[in-house]
């Protein structure tokens, strides 16, 4: 009897116990983000420092700490390589207990790193990649692409330059996942409209001499020589563009990913004319243009932020609403990343929007052209907006995508 009452008493305490740890666990208020980003590398200038700095700027405007939370910031190089990306986010997720990765600049670091959040059912807000396969074939449950993708920047891009009469094009194009996607979006949107590409030649990630590669672009006659790289690749293809005479002769380049950062890096007299597509500028509105200045006070070298660092702030102040709206338990990634789907997104920086089923965030597109040394009043006063792509219009249609999360 004795014993019958003992493990009576033993189990009504293992419940309360039980019990009491699950209440616990409803109002875990602790998070951790990782910035996973080039800090050292060619993409460093539009991710890397200034990428943590946004997501600790959000932090601060979120007022959680006020309201009970824990939020804490680590932020990782990962070099431009898959390998060392997914052995990081393994690392983040089963030791460090990171909760929500943001940024994951490089395309094949996205796609690696996306297969890991799935399997670990964390989250990524993808600010950095531009492949628009994280919202097509290979979509998840656990990732939001938050700022741009190689559809969006084609169809706005290209299908304007064809449209100008840029009809026939050639591709000098960075040799991984990233190029080989916006070459290709690039390219239907050509042939649709008209277009014809003459060729393309494929340069490795990170080059320092692009001579042969454009010497066969000039040979080609194209109007149209379409870059589909970015950062220190699009500025040392476009110098040396410059040292060929290749626009003087006639031809136009095509800046089909291009970052304030590269045209800072370039200067007016060589960016100026280029015309290119982005989702955010800090001096499109007074919302953007106060970030702007808030971030470049804080930014070690006084930059602008990039549209990839304005994602990053943009996409963690939602994620802060929807871990509000939730009331606590922020790990289950699956669930969070569905929590954000059903809510609007609205603020200063991207507007109102949305988020769809595939994870695509939904907002304006903006062609800009570079501004002439003479029309610019002052740093990083660099961009004319041409024209504006409503966010319904910019991004592949739901009835075009072959993620299995949108119901046919």
């Amino acid at each position: 009897m004795k014993n019958k009452i003992s493990a009576l008493l033993l189990g009504s305490a293992l419940a309360l116990a039980l019990a009491a740890g699950g209440g616990a666990f409803a109002q875990d208020k602790n998070v951790k983000i990782g910035v996973l980003t080039d800090n050292s590398g060619l993409y460093s200038d539009l991710g890397g420092a200034g990428s943590t700095l946004a997501a600790q700027m959000a932090i601060e405007d979120s007022g959680l700490a006020a309201k009970g939370w824990k939020i804490d910031l680590i932020s990782a190089d990962h070099q431009n390589k898959p390998d060392i990306a997914t052995n990081i986010a393994r690392q983040w997720i089963d030791v460090d207990k990171v909760d929500i990765f943001m940024d994951v600049l490089n395309s094949g670091v996205a796609l690696a790193v996306n297969n890991v959040v799935k399997e670990k059912n964390s989250i990524m807000i993808n600010t950095g990649a531009a492949t628009s396969d994280l919202t097509n074939a290979q979509c998840s449950p656990n990732t939001i692409h938050w700022v741009y993708d190689t559809y969006m920047l084609a169809n706005s891009t290209g299908q304007a330059l064809v449209k100008a009469g840029g009809d026939t094009w050639f591709f000098l194009t960075a040799d991984y996942a990233f190029g080989a996607a916006l070459e290709r979006d690039t390219t239907a949107v050509i042939v649709k409209s008209g277009g014809k590409v003459l060729g393309t030649v494929k340069h490795p990630l990170n080059s320092s001499d692009f001579s042969s590669f454009l010497l066969q672009a000039q040979a080609s006659k194209a109007k149209i020589i379409g870059l589909a790289n970015a950062g220190g690749d699009t500025t040392n293809s476009i110098k040396q563009a410059a040292e060929f005479g290749i626009v003087k002769g006639g031809q136009k380049l095509a800046g089909l990913l291009l970052f304030i950062t590269d045209v800072h890096a370039l200067g007016l007299n060589v960016a100026q004319g280029l015309n290119f597509t982005e989702t955010f500028y800090w001096d499109l509105n007074d919302g953007t243009r106060a970030f702007g200045k808030r971030f470049s006070d804080r930014s070690k070298n006084k930059a602008e932020p990039s549209m990839v660092q304005a994602g990053v702030y943009s996409g963690l102040i939602h994620y802060f609403k929807a871990l509000e709206a939730m009331g606590g338990n922020p790990h289950d990634g699956a669930k969070m990343v569905a929590k954000m789907k059903e809510m609007p997104t609205d603020d200063p920086l991207f507007g109102k929007g949305s988020i769809r089923a595939d994870g695509r965030k939904i907002h304006p597109a903006y062609l800009f052209e570079v501004k002439k040394p003479s029309e610019s009043k002052g740093p990083w006063d660099y961009y004319k907006l041409v024209g504006t792509t409503p966010g319904d219009q910019a991004f592949r249609p739901l009835s075009e995508s072959a993620c299995p999360l949108v119901k046919k």
